[in-house]
């Protein structure tokens, strides 16, 4: 049954930052995006290298290691060489933390 785990704070993530973190024993890797909170799997699904690594160019995280592209809101790959989505998790802020539904 899924629940929501508190992963980080607000202040832990500032605009324009990637953020690893651990939820159930879960890479996920947190995106903030001129403040709203983006969570995705912290693997690439090209090959397995962190997400967290990466760069956000808008509403995109781009894989550092080959320059795959995902969307942050829906885990969709949109640059090759990644061809299959990486999984995305429910973000809810309250009270200044982060938390994710696993």
């Amino acid at each position: 049954m899924p629940r929501w785990v508190r992963v980080a704070s607000t202040g832990d993530c500032p605009p324009g930052n990637l953020l690893a973190v651990e939820g159930d024993d879960q890479r996920i890797v947190l995106a903030n995006v001129e403040g709203d909170f983006y969570a995705l799997v912290d693997q690439c699904s090209h090959q397995e290298f962190p997400l967290s690594d990466g760069e956000l160019t808008g509403d995109r995280l781009e894989c550092i290691y080959h320059g795959a592209e995902f969307d942050l809101c829906t885990g969709r790959a949109m640059r090759l060489p990644a061809i299959r989505p990486v999984k995305t998790f429910p973000v809810e802020v309250r009270d200044g933390d982060v938390f994710i539904e696993i």
